[in-house]
């Protein structure tokens, strides 16, 4: 079809961010585009024109497959917030100029609710200039909290990932005989869902956490330090996962409860959060006096690669398809969505859905999906996660470890 195309990626990386770009790659090729150009550090290296030929350094279908089974961003991530139009004009006439310069003629954005923002600002700004160029947005967050899709690309994977570790951790704390409180602290600033994750990890060969805590509910702490000692007379070894955003009645975060709001803000004006779990072990230690674990998951669930969940990477792959096909066909200002479909057996299929209705949305873990008492999730939350862990992918070992290829930034 001769037209050329560029995607960036951006946010935090997940486990199978670069199979969505490498179907973005794939059926670009198979449809005939001229060039198939990559930005560096996403919008941010966009704009100071750090655009790479992707073609130069993807040749074969043994790189392809190598890149879908390659952690971080291939490309290099941005925590840049891209302003409003009507608050910095100057800064989408240097994007339009740039994509004119280079000739572009769809634009494709890897990322999460910032990501779909910048999709749905540039479409609108598109069809302000009355520019044929095409914007679509391909979904990617760990935290799967985009609103419409079922479930976002990347959150299988790190899910699979952290209900591992959980099980591993669970038969770790019972070597001994003695009171013993672990807590694990899982990524989540608003949204619960990989927090909720360890759960799957309870089966015939392991009980699960003990307590599980996710933002969408108020946390108390007088409450959970009664819950622990509750469990702590069943079993002597207790396991608690806790989402890193869960906050108290006050709107604080509990990794605040010492240093009152002295937190340092992102790029995007959230606060850096971390420290839950230590901060939670030292209460703990304080008031019951036992023995205190405190793990902290931090970027290890979003780049495990060697646990991928083989569903995962291939609705990845497939959102990153969906969304060249559909700009080819003639989408603008979209975002490729994941839809459930009904059956006995876990199916999906891609949709393509309005970017605006999802820019600055946030989807949560439902309340009924959570107990009564707040810490721990229903069966309805296992059986709508357990699928996207399924499946296994192989992958090529090198001197005794994985083979990767190399990241561009």
């Amino acid at each position: 079809m001769g037209k050329n195309i560029i995607v960036g990626q951006s946010g935090g990386p997940t486990a199978v961010i670069n199979s969505s770009l490498a179907g973005v790659i794939k059926q670009a090729r198979d449809l005939g585009a001229d060039k198939i150009y990559g930005m560096r550090n996403g919008i941010e290296g966009f704009l100071k024109e750090k655009i790479v030929d992707i073609s130069e350094t993807i040749k074969t279908e043994v790189d392809l497959e190598l890149l879908k089974r390659t952690p971080a961003a291939y490309l290099g991530s941005c925590r840049f917030k891209l302003p409003h139009a009507d608050k910095a004009p100057e800064t989408y006439e240097k994007i339009f100029e740039i994509l004119g310069k280079w000739e572009i003629d769809c634009f494709f954005y890897i990322g999460g609710n910032d990501s779909m923002d910048t999709i749905a600002q540039l479409s609108l700004v598109a069809e302000q200039k009355e520019s044929p160029i095409r914007f679509i947005g391909v979904p990617k967050t760990i935290d799967n909290d985009l609103v419409i899709t079922d479930h976002c690309p990347g959150f299988g994977s790190a899910a699979k990932y952290v209900a591992t570790s959980i099980k591993e951790v669970i038969r770790d704390t019972k070597v001994n005989d003695m009171d013993v409180v672990t807590v694990v602290e899982i990524m989540g600033r608003d949204a619960g869902w990989l927090t909720g994750a360890t759960a799957l990890s309870a089966g015939t060969d392991c009980s699960g956490p003990d307590l599980v805590y996710l933002p969408e509910v108020d946390f108390d702490v007088e409450k959970f330090l009664v819950r622990v000692a509750e469990v702590q007379k069943a079993h002597r070894a207790v396991v608690v996962a806790v989402s890193e955003g869960v906050r108290m009645d006050d709107g604080r975060y509990v990794c605040e409860y010492f240093d009152n709001d002295s937190r340092r803000t992102d790029a995007f004006g959230h606060k850096q959060l971390t420290g839950t779990a230590l901060v939670l072990a030292t209460i703990i230690r304080e008031r019951i006096g036992c023995k205190v674990r405190a793990i902290e998951l931090s970027s290890l669930q979003r780049s495990a690669a060697h646990l991928q969940s083989e569903t995962d990477q291939i609705e990845a792959f497939r959102v990153g398809t969906a969304a060249v096909k559909a700009a080819f066909s003639g989408e603008t200002g979209k975002m490729i969505a994941i839809e459930r479909v009904g059956g006995e057996y876990y199916q999906s299929a891609v949709n393509v859905v309005d970017v605006q209705l999802v820019a600055n949305q946030k989807k949560d873990v439902p309340r009924e999906w959570i107990n009564e008492q707040g810490d721990y999730v229903t069966q309805d939350f296992i059986d709508y996660a357990r699928p996207l862990i399924m499946g296994e992918v192989s992958l090529l070992y090198v001197d005794g470890l994985p083979r990767h290829v190399d990241n561009l930034y």
